[in-house]
């Protein structure tokens, strides 16, 4: 868990400079997920310790997931870049819109929680899918709470 910590600092060290360079929203997010799609699958790796018998199985579910949520991040990050271009402007409807999108968002992560549990239980086991959805969402977490905590409230910068 102590790397685990280490991994995620780090992460979080180095977002705000990769989001602040000059790139594409989608140029973006591309880096921001290659990078840290590299360190999280070693990261999953040690922590996982999986055997052998259960390793080839775990890792093509695992390719699959990670597939499908990286849309989901993607659409959460520009759900929050288009929050920071216009939150010092924002009327009813943009944010009823944006309140919607971020529910409806967190709503596809937490279906694709349950589709793959059940995915990664069948491939190897329910502790070694239990182990890895704990995993999965402490890192989650630590990622959005640490985007929650560079995003202004509404009406603090009025």
């Amino acid at each position: 868990m102590k790397n685990f910590k280490h991994l995620i600092f780090a992460t979080l060290l180095f977002f705000p400079v990769l989001v602040h360079a000059q790139m594409t929203a989608d140029e973006e997010i591309q880096l921001i997920q290659a990078e840290f799609g590299m360190e999280k699958k070693t990261l999953i790796e040690n922590y996982m310790d999986l055997s052998e018998t259960d390793q080839p199985a775990f890792w093509h579910v695992y390719q699959d997931y990670e597939d499908e949520r990286k849309a989901i991040a993607r659409e959460r990050i520009l759900i929050a870049n288009e929050y920071l271009d216009n939150y010092s402007t924002l009327d009813e409807d943009e944010a009823d819109n944006l309140a919607k999108r971020t529910l409806s968002n967190s709503l596809k992560l937490t279906k694709l929680h349950a589709k793959y549990y059940k995915k990664f239980k069948k491939a190897t086991s329910a502790m070694d899918a239990a182990k890895f959805m704990q995993v999965d969402d402490y890192i989650h977490s630590t990622i959005r709470n640490a985007m929650q905590e560079e995003l202004p409230f509404i009406g603090e910068m009025d």
